[in-house]
């Protein structure tokens, strides 16, 4: 059964919380986690890149010479492709990456994400707090404490709180809720820190 750390907000270590096994003790499947973030990855393309056609651009309606006895090679309109400022031949149209997964292999993939983050002892808990105001000093302070200064960390809240924007500006930290979770970003994080209300919201929607 794995374990995560409890800390309080000085930062001390206050208990062990046993975590739920449906989700952070399972063997994580490699296959479905790669195939995961290839689809987040792809999801956040988007595929504008866009020319003009000949049928696109403007002008084009009158036959820019008469076919015969000027010297010139024949024209038929100035939107040609062999027109400087005619339409672009096969150049690229706005394209629809986005790819899905089933909602299972979504699961699997986000129980074998928190399960190897969770394996590896990456998996920190806050217990809840709140600060008066947002203060960006205090939770890197935090951090720097709880052993993760310096780190790529995922930070994970709920409720209503000053927590997400005393931390959305720190350098290398993803402050996002716990229900909004995904692999890319676990995988991301060299740690991933949750409040205790995030820990239960996580808990009570994917297990």
């Amino acid at each position: 059964m794995a374990e995560a750390k409890v800390y309080n907000k000085e930062g001390k270590e206050v208990s062990t919380l046993q975590l739920a096994d449906e989700l952070f003790g399972q063997k994580p499947n490699r296959v479905v986690l790669h195939q995961a973030v290839v689809t987040f990855l792809a999801n956040q393309r988007q595929g504008t890149a866009s020319v003009k056609s000949r049928a696109e651009m403007s002008g084009g309606g009158a036959k820019p010479w008469k076919q015969k006895g000027t010297g010139r090679a024949r024209a038929g309109s100035n939107t040609s492709p062999v027109w400087v400022g005619g339409g672009r031949a096969f150049g690229p149209d706005p394209k629809d990456w986005r790819m899905r997964l089933p909602k299972k292999m979504k699961r699997l993939a986000l129980k074998s994400a928190l399960s190897l983050k969770a394996g590896e002892g990456r998996l920190h808990l806050l217990e809840d707090f709140d600060l008066e105001a947002p203060k960006t000093k205090t939770i890197a302070k935090l951090f720097g404490k709880i052993g993760v200064g310096g780190e790529k960390v995922l930070f994970l809240w709920e409720g209503k709180n000053n927590l997400d924007k005393s931390s959305r500006n720190l350098r290398n930290v993803v402050s996002c809720r716990a229900v909004l979770v995904n692999p890319y970003e676990l995988l991301w994080a060299d740690s991933v820190v949750v409040t205790q209300s995030g820990y239960k919201a996580i808990a009570e929607t994917f297990v």
